[in-house]
């Protein structure tokens, strides 16, 4: 599958996802629908997936655009963003997430629903970004957050807008590993290979286990959580 902003590709069984809108990729109605049919089509054919950014961007979060359109466009792209996350969160594939560059809001919690998260070395911003711009971060970001973050790091990183270079985002937990720019994608299919070659059930089944507790009580929450930030409740 060839689009304008993603682009896909299948090598020994393991699809690499490349989002690329040629500017901040920004998660709009159209990369996220585009990232959601690259799923389903990995879904029915690969052992494990890549999701990659250009180099110097992974992704921005929610396009500011369409947020700032209006109070539904903004609604209906955050429900489907948060349904493509917790898609990502639950795929029952190995995930690895080869963040190119800056990985801000939005942008570092579709890094956070991955298995394993690949950074790269440079001058980048990681991090939720909500609260310095106004914003109060919904409950499936923090929740996100709670899951992937040391907590000595949880309050910082949500509250208070910490923002993060790569090496601190790994002390933190945003990323498990850095490496230079030029071997991002030698790792990471490296790794793809690696827990593509593990017994797919059983990974499946345990991934799910693991995380169920996090997925049900973001479920759980949404709806009151977005009529909360939307003054509708």
């Amino acid at each position: 599958m060839e689009s304008s902003i993603v682009q896909y590709t299948l090598e020994d069984q393991i699809a690499t996802i490349t989002m690329d809108d040629g500017k901040a990729n920004a998660l709009s109605p159209t990369m996220i629908a585009e990232l959601d049919a690259a799923l389903t089509r990995a879904e029915g054919e690969a052992l494990a997936i890549i999701l990659a950014g250009r180099p110097g961007r992974f992704s921005a979060g929610f396009d500011l655009k369409v947020m700032m359109s209006g109070p539904d466009a903004a609604l209906d792209m955050i429900v489907s963003g948060g349904e493509l996350f917790m898609r990502l969160y639950q795929f029952p594939r190995p995930v690895v997430m080869a963040v190119s560059g800056h990985a801000l809001a939005g942008g570092i919690l579709l890094a956070a629903t991955g298995d394993t998260r690949i950074g790269v070395r440079g001058d980048f911003k990681l991090g939720l970004n909500e609260v310095h711009n106004g914003m109060a971060v919904p409950v499936l970001a923090h929740e996100l957050a709670r899951d992937r973050l040391s907590p000595k790091e949880l309050q910082a990183a949500v509250i208070q807008a910490k923002i993060y270079n790569p090496e601190t985002a790994v002390e933190a937990g945003w990323l498990d590993s850095v490496v230079d720019g030029e071997n991002l994608a030698g790792v990471a299919m490296q790794e793809a290979k690696r827990l593509g070659a593990l017994p797919g059930k059983a990974y499946a089944l345990s991934k799910k286990s693991l995380r169920r507790q996090t997925i049900e009580y973001i479920k759980g929450s949404m709806d009151d959580n977005l009529a909360e930030l939307t003054g509708k409740k």
